[in-house]
């Protein structure tokens, strides 16, 4: 396959994460230009084998390590479905990648880790340390919808350590309601299938026609939400779940989606 055809797929992916680094999208497509200029030049650096995406992001790396990287304020280039972008301006330049790798282009830690040549423990202390700062400045309660007592506390301990509250858990759909109403939390973390037999699915549904917050499901049974007889959901983690997937698809959703609207 030609490297053109090979390339075009990822372009989008890269002039977003590279826009997103640098604050401007002319900033950003010039350190993407620079990559393509350096596969013209020496085309042994895309070879045949391998993963195309995550090569090309190492490569877009190693241009950006060499060259000084600032980002702007007030920029053309806000990251995308945020209604108050969490400052990138104030995070280093190293865990700003690690940041957007991780969220935005959604490789995991060992990925983002090979992409910035990094030790893997390494990127781990830059994104907790990041998604402290993210807490800090959009500190949220965190719902919880879980009817196993380990894996609810299990969520609750990593929830704090990220810097956010926890506002509460609960093991049925009735609780579920009851809690968000006296909480007023700002994302859901939910399972299925709830100790009574209720749904946590119906008990989003019902949190969901009030306020529009992010949920993040994490269950056993993701072929009951993956049916196509409703709009999937955008964050979905399989049981057994790894903590790691669930810290950035938290810090994701808070990201990338519009502070909540509470329906009248």
């Amino acid at each position: 396959m030609p490297i053109s055809d090979r390339i075009g797929p990822h372009l989008p992916a890269l002039r977003r994460y590279a826009r997103a680094l640098t604050g401007t999208q002319s900033s950003g497509d010039a350190y993407v230009a620079a990559m393509l200029e350096t596969i013209l030049i020496d085309p042994s650096t895309m070879a045949e084998n391998g993963d195309d995406k995550k090569r090309l992001f190492c490569l877009l790396s190693r241009i950006i390590s060499s060259l000084p990287v600032s980002i702007s304020r007030g920029t053309d280039a806000p990251l995308p479905g945020v209604a108050n972008p969490f400052d990138l301006s104030t995070v280093p330049p190293l865990a700003r990648q690690a940041l957007l790798l991780a969220t935005v282009e959604t490789f995991s830690v060992e990925a983002t880790a090979e992409i910035l040549d990094q030790e893997v423990e390494t990127v781990r202390r830059l994104l907790d340390a990041t998604f402290a700062d993210i807490a800090a400045q959009a500190e949220t309660g965190i719902m919880i919808i879980e009817d196993e007592p380990l894996i609810a506390l299990d969520l609750a301990h990593m929830v704090s350590g990220m810097g956010h509250r926890v506002a509460g858990i609960a093991r049925t759909q009735s609780e579920a309601e009851a809690l968000w109403r006296d909480s007023q939390p700002g994302l859901v973390l939910a399972d299925v299938r709830l100790a009574d037999g209720s749904s946590g699915i119906d008990a989003v549904n019902t949190i969901l026609s009030r306020v529009d917050i992010p949920v993040i499901f994490i269950t056993a049974y993701p072929e009951r939400l993956l049916t196509g007889e409703r709009p999937e959901p955008a964050f979905l983690v399989s049981k057994p779940f790894n903590p790691e997937q669930v810290k950035v698809l938290i810090n994701q959703a808070l990201l990338f989606t519009p502070q909540p609207r509470v329906a009248a």
